[in-house]
């Protein structure tokens, strides 16, 4: 079993993850984390279980594929890509709620 912090890299916070993070109707929380490649749904709940003490509904996860960027050094235009990544929604059980994250939004 991987500890927290190697499933875990960080929140990931944007206007539309927190516009989207509360559910009315079913009185439930989703947040988005990244995560580390290799980790499966298992690690992740049992990752967001143990480090903020909540209970896990759900996950859902995909790999956000590395965009490809052009620089232009002093002669030359060069490409490169940036790294693949995964991100993780997490749906929490109704009622449950992350404090860490209160007055997001």
């Amino acid at each position: 079993m991987k500890e927290a912090y190697q499933v875990l890299i960080s929140p990931h916070i944007t206007d539309k993850t927190v516009k989207k993070s509360y559910d009315r109707l079913n009185d439930a929380y989703t947040y988005v984390f990244r995560v580390a490649l290799k980790v499966n749904k298992f690690e992740i709940k049992k990752a967001i279980e143990s480090y903020f003490g909540v209970q896990v509904s759900n996950v859902n996860t995909l790999i956000m594929r590395g965009k490809v960027k052009r620089a232009q050094l002093r002669t030359k235009i060069t490409t490169g890509k940036l790294p693949n990544w995964k991100k993780a929604y997490v749906k929490l059980k109704p009622g449950q709620k992350i404090s860490e994250f209160e007055g997001m939004g």
